[in-house]
């Protein structure tokens, strides 16, 4: 009788464990849960904890489902975006989101997640679309970048709360020119640094000529300046000398003439290479014949007469 109870017994206790196995579930930190009823909200658990539900959720009885509560994120790469000036730009963007209402993500989207991304990765495709069209390409490089940010961020919240979820954050990772664009751009850049290069040698030129100028100016007044120095000297000289000249003249008129004509042979017998046939009778030689400058007497004329002392 006792071994006819135990199985019995055995799958009571299996029955009961599986009825508390499948009333009983657990909500974990970063969880919320939906709990649903023939396929409609009961209620939400938000908190840690373990809680209780009707068992049997395949009899259509209670249902739960786990959706995150934690921030969620994903990424949109290579937007194609036209701005303000006509040319296209590529944008890397990412969106950072939570689920801040559970029923209403579980009304709109089924509580996917997959396809509420799908949903905000259209709309921020638009958004973004929408500000660069209104802007240069320089916005997205300056301060406006983070009132880019803002504006794309207002747009999406309209629709990110119809999806019960918030909007966090939105950045922008990258701004960059197109393959096309870039090159076009760098043809322009490089025409305006051979440009700025061209005016600076040109500038560098007009000083070059402006110093030169100066410089040559300034060399004239120098030297003009100088010769006038140098010839009112001279003159000063050769004044000078005039004056000590006519001074020994009149003081010694012999010693005069034998310093002329030093001098003159002096010049006249310098290494020149020039010829000169002279008599040694001459009056240019007279001081190599005699010291006091008597020319010899000529042959066949008379000796000159020594003059007579005069009478005491």
């Amino acid at each position: 009788m006792n071994q006819n109870r135990f199985p019995l017994l055995a799958g009571l206790i299996a029955f009961i464990a599986l009825l508390a196995y499948s009333s009983i579930f657990v909500v974990r930190a970063g969880q919320q849960a939906i709990v649903l009823r023939f396929g409609e909200i009961v209620e939400v658990k938000s908190d840690p904890g373990i809680y209780f539900k009707l068992p049997f959720g395949f009899l259509e009885a209670d249902n739960v489902q786990m959706i995150e509560d934690r921030l969620l994120s994903f990424e949109l790469d290579n937007i194609r975006v036209q701005v303000s000036g006509g040319k296209f730009y590529e944008v890397d963007a990412f969106l950072v989101y939570r689920i801040t209402d559970p029923r209403k993500f579980r009304q709109t989207v089924s509580g996917d997640v997959t396809l509420a991304e799908a949903r905000l990765r259209t709309r921020l495709d638009a958004s973004l679309r929408g500000v660069y069209g209104l802007r240069g390409f320089e916005a997205a490089l300056s301060d406006e970048r983070t009132g880019m940010m803002q504006e794309v961020r207002e747009q999406l919240r309209p629709d990110s709360e119809t999806l019960g979820l918030q909007i966090t954050d939105v950045r922008i990772r990258r701004t960059d020119l197109t393959q096309e664009v870039s090159q076009q751009t760098f043809d322009r850049m490089k025409a305006e640094r051979l440009a700025e290069a061209e005016r600076l040698r040109a500038r560098g030129r007009e000083a070059a000529q402006r110093i030169k100028a100066i410089a040559d100016r300034q060399v004239v007044e120098i030297i003009a300046e100088a010769r006038k120095e140098s010839e009112i000297a001279r003159g000063q000289g050769e004044g000078e000398r005039s004056r000590i000249f006519a001074e020994v003249f009149s003081k010694d008129p012999d010693f005069f003439a034998f310093y002329r004509s030093m001098t003159a042979y002096g010049t006249a017998l310098d290494n020149t290479g020039t010829t000169m046939v002279l008599s040694p009778n001459s009056e240019f030689f007279r001081y190599f014949q005699d010291s006091q400058g008597t020319l010899p007497p000529v042959s066949g004329a008379t000796p000159p007469v020594a003059p007579k002392p005069a009478p005491q």
